[in-house]
């Protein structure tokens, strides 16, 4: 129903493909490559409707032109002129109403010149979002992703004054004290990459309709370890925001006897209204799809409990 099925956004992601560096896959062993070139993907969103501009502006200076030399061309070649001048007329006709297509708005204007490195991950950032932000509002997509590195990328986050790389901090020990307040400032600039696209989706009017993008919107931040360090698969993070699929937020569920997220993945699924019975393998699907709309009686809340608060916290800054 719309111009792309999904948009795949990335924040210095490798080229290469592999396990490593893939997050969406269109099926079995069809990874899907995000684009981490905030000018590349402009182009692909935006680029035909550039095209379309430049050659109406030709068109109009076509014309002018072709009026100037109407009165001074002999009388012959006065039809061939008006011929071309009626084929520019019904080719710049045929573009303005081309758009059976929707008029673009909000067309992000990009800081030119970023180069895609390490150091300039903080505008490739903002730059993504913004784009996400505006495919959303043109309905060129209802769907996308936002892949900040790889596993095993070891990103060195200098603008906050680290000089470590990201992996190699998240496999030092608990205990040390330094390493974890670099990992906590490291996951506190990475939530603050969130907040951004939350403030952009809550204050981005619902185009055609009722409320904030943010209300039609759901967003699902994880991680792919619950534990950097140990490289466990267990308590795996998982934050969501928005209320796009109608699940009750303002809660902190803890799901306990190390229920697989595949059913999440299924109750994410079955919001977009494909009543999937598995993802995934379906030996981790046997529980299936949580409900988040009621009270899930597979979890307890652990809102009451501060210190188990506290260290679902820890794990959130502990993943690298």
């Amino acid at each position: 129903q719309t111009r792309f099925g999904s948009l795949e956004f990335g924040v210095a992601v490798p080229n290469r493909a592999d396990t490593w560096t893939r997050m969406c896959y269109a099926g079995p062993n069809q990874p899907v490559a995000p684009i981490d070139d905030p000018y590349q993907i402009f182009k692909k969103m935006y680029g035909s409707l550039k095209d379309r501009e430049n050659l109406l502006s030709v068109l109009d200076a076509v014309q002018e032109d072709l009026k100037k030399i109407k009165g001074s061309i002999a009388s012959e070649d006065r039809d061939r002129l008006e011929q071309h001048a009626q084929w520019v007329s019904e080719t710049e006709m045929e573009l303005k109403q081309s758009d059976k297509q929707k008029s673009w708005t909000n067309v992000p204007e990009l800081e030119q010149g970023v180069p895609n490195e390490n150091d300039r991950i903080p505008e490739i950032s903002k730059m993504q979002i913004d784009l996400l932000v505006s495919g959303f509002v043109n309905d060129m997509n209802r769907v996308a992703s936002l892949q900040y590195t790889n596993s095993v990328g070891n990103a060195k986050m200098r603008w906050l004054g680290i000089e470590e790389g990201h992996h190699s901090l998240s496999h030092d020990p608990d205990l040390n004290e330094e390493s974890q307040t670099k990992l906590t400032k490291i996951n506190t600039w990475f939530a603050e990459q969130l907040a951004y696209l939350v403030q952009r989706l809550e204050s981005t009017p619902e185009p055609d309709g009722e409320g904030s993008l943010l209300d039609n919107t759901t967003i699902v931040w994880t991680n792919e370890l619950g534990k950097g360090n140990s490289h466990t698969l267990k308590d795996i993070p998982f934050i969501l925001l928005g209320n796009g699929a109608g699940f009750t937020m303002g809660r902190s569920l803890d799901y306990r006897n190390d229920l697989p997220h595949n059913s999440l993945h299924l109750a994410l699924a079955h919001s977009f209204g494909h009543h999937l019975e598995t993802f995934g393998n379906p030996k981790f699907c046997e529980n299936g799809a949580l409900d988040l709309i009621n009270r899930d009686p597979g979890a307890e809340t652990i809102e009451d409990k501060p210190a188990e608060k506290e260290a679902a916290g820890e794990k959130v800054a502990q993943a690298g």
